[in-house]
């Protein structure tokens, strides 16, 4: 499956860009992130959450949509 990753803040700066296609075949956050730390060694220093389909999801949610995007930490006031 086709997955569009978008990268926010800190995280992009790290990967050199806002957003990219990924070809991925397993099926969990936590999978998809395992790639990414191969690809991007430095994100696993970082704190960061995933979000799929515009909702903040868990390392053990399977991947159900094509959109997904990594943020830094935030915080509200």
């Amino acid at each position: 499956m086709q997955l569009n990753i978008k990268y926010f803040g800190l995280i992009a700066e790290l990967t050199q860009c806002n957003e990219e296609t990924l070809e991925f075949s397993n099926t969990t956050i936590s999978e998809l992130l395992e790639t990414l730390y191969n690809k991007y060694p430095e994100l696993k220093t970082k704190d960061l959450q995933v979000a799929q389909n515009q909702e903040i999801v868990f390392n053990d949610t399977n991947i159900s949509g094509e959109e997904l995007a990594l943020l830094p930490p935030f915080s509200g006031g």
